[in-house]
C-alpha cells in the first residue's frame, strides 16, 4: 500500500520461470503460468491477391522445422515490413492459433482472430495536453534526446503558430 508521504513494500514479485530449452520458445508457443501473451502478426500488400500470397509464404516459414518464435515473427512483421494498402492482422496467443488465422488469410476466409481492411488516407495527429501530470518538462527531454521528435515538433509548431496568439514553444 502507499501514500503521499510514505509507502511500504510487502513482498517482491516472484520471477517467472525460464523455458526448459530453446525449443520451448519456438512455435507453437509454450504457455506460461499466466498463459501465452497475445501478439499480432501484421501483413500488408498492394492487392488482396498479394496479401493472400504473403500469408502463404509466411505459413511456409512458420510451419517449417526451424520456425522462429511467435514473438520474433510479430516483431519482424511490425518493424521491418512496408505498410501497403491491403492489410491483415492475425491476433493470437500461441503458434497454433496464429497459424490457423494465417491460413484463413491465405484462403481469403473470415476468422475471428483476423481483421482485414485497407489503409485510409487520413493523417495521424498527436496532442500533448501540457497539463504535466507525468512530470514537468517531459516533452523537453524528448525534444533533446530524439532528433526525429524535435524535427516533427518544430514542423507542427511552424504550421500551428500562424493560427495562434502565442507560439507553442
Amino acid at each position: 500500500f502507499g501514500g503521499t508521504n510514505a509507502h511500504v513494500i510487502l513482498e517482491e514479485a516472484v520471477p517467472e520461470p525460464e523455458p526448459a530449452s530453446a525449443d520451448d520458445a519456438r512455435l507453437p508457443s509454450a504457455p506460461s503460468a499466466k498463459g501465452p501473451a497475445t501478439v499480432p502478426w501484421l501483413l500488408s500488400a498492394r492487392t488482396p491477391e498479394a496479401l493472400r500470397g504473403q500469408a502463404r509464404r509466411l505459413l511456409a516459414l512458420v510451419e517449417s522445422e526451424d520456425a522462429p518464435a511467435v514473438q520474433d515473427v510479430a516483431y519482424s512483421l511490425a518493424t521491418t515490413r512496408t505498410g501497403f494498402v491491403h492489410r491483415a492482422a492475425v491476433v493470437g496467443g500461441d503458434g497454433e492459433g496464429l497459424i490457423a488465422g494465417l491460413r484463413s488469410v491465405a484462403e481469403g476466409q473470415p476468422d475471428p482472430s483476423v481483421v482485414t481492411g485497407t489503409r485510409s488516407t487520413g493523417r495521424t495527429a498527436f496532442l500533448f495536453s501540457g497539463q504535466g501530470a507525468q512530470r514537468a518538462g517531459m516533452g523537453r527531454d524528448l525534444y533533446a534526446a530524439y532528433p526525429a521528435f524535435a524535427a516533427a515538433l518544430d514542423k507542427a509548431c511552424q504550421a500551428l503558430d500562424t493560427h495562434l496568439e502565442h507560439p507553442l514553444k
